[in-house]
């Protein structure tokens, strides 16, 4: 189970999506958990009870805490290349949900009033590619698991 979570390709072409990944989602992690870069922090992250984008969401609290703690520890795992296909999993799930739940309507690109899903989906494809790929060079992955 750890050989295949931690198998990884031998392409360097995962290394800048990897830091590019992993650092966009430990800022925004860290806006929802600790209120760094003008975040709410935890307590007011949780307390957002209208930002839960399904109705099946409830606790809004508790699916909350899981994506902002989910994109912390995602782009975390990412940026080291630590488990990448887990950093990756949570990273494409959270904006799986974030594209369907709350940008959809907005429709495809970001604009000042409301934010499309332009964004959203180019990270949910970077993700995705590392799910694919693994951690490739330069990462923890490859130095515990090897190569496919």
């Amino acid at each position: 189970m750890l050989r295949r979570l931690t198998s990884t390709s031998s392409s360097w072409a995962t290394v800048p999506l990897r830091l590019a990944l992993g650092i966009i989602f430990i800022a925004h992690g860290s806006q929802a958990v600790f209120g760094s870069f003008g975040g709410p922090g935890w307590t007011k992250w949780i307390s957002l009870s209208q930002l839960a984008p399904f109705p099946f969401m409830r606790p809004a609290w508790l699916w909350l805490g899981a994506a902002g703690l989910s994109e912390l520890g995602g782009g975390a795992l990412v940026l080291l290349g630590l488990f990448t296909r887990v950093g990756a999993f949570l990273i494409a799930s959270v904006m799986l949900t974030a594209m369907l739940g709350v940008h959809w309507k907005n429709g495809f690109f970001l604009k000042p009033q409301a934010a499309g899903i332009e964004f959203t989906l180019a990270l949910l494809g970077a993700a995705l590619s590392l799910l694919i790929s693994g951690g490739g060079k330069a990462s923890i992955d490859q130095l515990i698991g090897g190569r496919r």
